[in-house]
C-alpha cells in the first residue's frame, strides 16, 4: 500500500497529514509507529488523519495519532496545520471551517496573515473529564510523585493536562518528572504534562511533555491549558504570548464558560509518498 503525505508542522511540532477523502487509508497501529519514526519512516509528532464527516455541523472529521500508535481526542498544533492543509488541497473554499473531533466540533479559522485561529471549546476543570482521581474539584492538588508532593492543576482542552508552575522552565526536570506525571495513576488515560513559568501576567514560557510522544517543541492545547489554568487562578490576563521551544502562540480566554482560542501558524514542509 502507497500513501501520499504532506509533512507539517506548528512550531516545530510535527506532523504527517494525510488525506482519508481520496484514498483509502486503514493504518495498524504499527504501521503509524512506522510512519513516526524518525530513522526508519518519515518521522513526526502526530499523524493526522483528514476524513469526512460523520454529522451534518461539520465538514471535515479530524483525527490524532501520537508517535505510539495510540489516538487521541486533541491536538491544537495539529488543528492548525489540518486546516491549511484542507485549504491547500482544495478540500474546501471557506476560511472557517467546522470539524468533528472525538470530543466534539471544533472551529478552525485561516486569518488574513496566514495564520490560523481554533476555537478550542470550553476548558473543564472537572476531574472526571480528564480523567483525574480527585475527592472534589478544585483550581489546584497535590500530587504525590518520587521527587516529593508537587501542586499542580488539571484541567481537560478535550485531552487531559496537568500543569505545574515553575520557577524557571531551563531548569524544570521535565524528562523525569514528564514521564512519570503522564503514567500517574491518578491519570488512568494519562495525561500531557506542562511546565508554565509566569513572566508577566500576559507572558508565559512553558515547555510540554506530551501523552505518547515525550517533550515536543510546542503543544497548542498545553498552551491553552496552561493559560486557562493561569487564569482561574487569577494570574493571567485574558490574552497571553505563550513562549515555547519552537515559537509563539496568542491564547484568548474571556473566562468561566467562554470558549477558548488559539491563535498561531501552521507550516508547510513537503509532499512525500510512503509505501506500508
Amino acid at each position: 500500500m502507497e500513501i501520499k503525505f504532506t509533512k507539517m508542522h506548528g512550531l516545530g511540532n510535527d506532523f504527517v497529514v494525510i488525506d482519508g477523502i481520496n484514498q483509502h487509508i486503514s493504518l495498524t497501529a504499527e504501521q503509524i509507529r512506522f510512519i513516526a519514526d524518525r530513522r526508519f519512516g518519515v518521522g513526526c509528532d502526530q499523524l493526522l488523519l483528514v476524513e469526512e464527516a460523520q454529522t451534518s455541523e461539520a465538514e471535515f472529521r479530524y483525527r490524532i495519532f501520537n508517535a505510539d500508535g495510540g489516538e487521541v481526542e486533541q491536538c491544537g498544533n495539529g488543528a492548525r496545520c489540518f486546516a491549511k492543509f484542507v485549504v491547500e488541497n482544495k478540500l474546501t473554499e471557506n476560511k472557517e471551517i467546522p470539524v468533528e473531533t472525538s470530543n466534539g466540533l471544533i472551529v478552525l479559522a485561516l486569518e488574513s496573515n496566514g495564520e490560523v485561529t481554533v476555537n478550542m471549546g470550553v476548558p473543564s476543570f472537572k476531574p472526571e473529564r480528564l480523567p483525574f482521581t480527585a475527592e472534589a474539584q478544585a483550581t489546584e492538588y497535590i500530587l504525590q510523585t518520587r521527587l516529593g508532593d508537587l501542586n499542580i492543576a488539571a484541567v481537560s482542552m478535550g485531552n487531559p493536562h496537568a500543569v505545574l508552575e515553575v520557577a524557571s522552565v531551563d531548569e524544570a526536570p521535565v524528562e523525569t518528572l514528564g514521564p512519570e506525571i503522564e503514567n500517574h495513576p491518578r491519570f488512568p488515560e494519562r495525561v500531557n504534562v506542562g511546565f508554565m513559568q509566569i513572566m508577566s501576567s500576559d507572558s508565559i514560557r512553558l515547555r510540554v511533555y506530551e501523552r505518547g510522544a515525550a517533550e515536543t517543541l510546542a503543544c497548542g492545547t498545553g498552551a491553552c491549558a496552561a493559560v486557562a489554568v493561569g487564569r482561574a487562578q487569577g494570574k493571567l490576563a485574558e490574552s497571553v504570548k505563550v513562549s515555547l521551544p519552537g515559537g509563539e502562540l496568542v491564547i484568548r480566554w474571556g473566562g468561566e464558560n467562554e470558549p477558548l482560542f488559539m491563535t498561531g501558524p501552521a507550516t508547510h514542509v513537503f509532499e512525500g509518498r510512503i509505501s506500508l
